[in-house]
């Protein structure tokens, strides 16, 4: 992989990797911070696909649908299924929250489950990427 590619895929790892540190720091603090928590749990997913897609000279356009980005993640490597289709429901949160409104919030528990989800997207990614790509 050029050097160029490589820090191109690490740049949306690393983005990936601080919207992970800020769900975990907002799940941490007390109270938690639920909307914003699930807001980076999206980020990273969506941040997470793009450096896979950026690996393989996928071209995406500007879009935070988890499903779209999945869908051409999928075309590369269909094993990513199981740690992609869970993850996929955390495109709402990518602007649920952004503003005021009536949204439902969702528990402290289902706000960890999508940490969840979105840390195993990142390893899923990062295990099939080459070393150098990692952070």
């Amino acid at each position: 992989m050029q050097p160029e590619k490589v820090a191109a895929v690490r740049g949306w790892l690393s983005r990936a990797a601080n919207d992970l540190r800020g769900a975990r720091i907002d799940l941490e603090a007390d109270p938690p911070l639920i909307e914003d928590a699930l807001f980076h749990c999206q980020q990273a997913a969506e941040k997470s696909l793009k450096a896979y897609l950026t690996s393989h000279d996928k071209p995406f356009r500007k879009t935070h649908d988890l499903d779209e980005l999945g869908n051409a993640c999928l075309s590369v490597d269909p094993t990513l299924q199981d740690a992609l289709l869970p993850a996929i429901p955390l495109t709402i949160f990518a602007w649920e929250f952004r503003y005021p409104g009536d949204a439902l919030v969702p528990s402290l528990d289902e706000t960890r489950g999508a940490f969840t989800m979105a840390e195993t997207l990142y390893d899923a990614i990062v295990k099939r990427l080459p070393s150098a790509c990692h952070l």
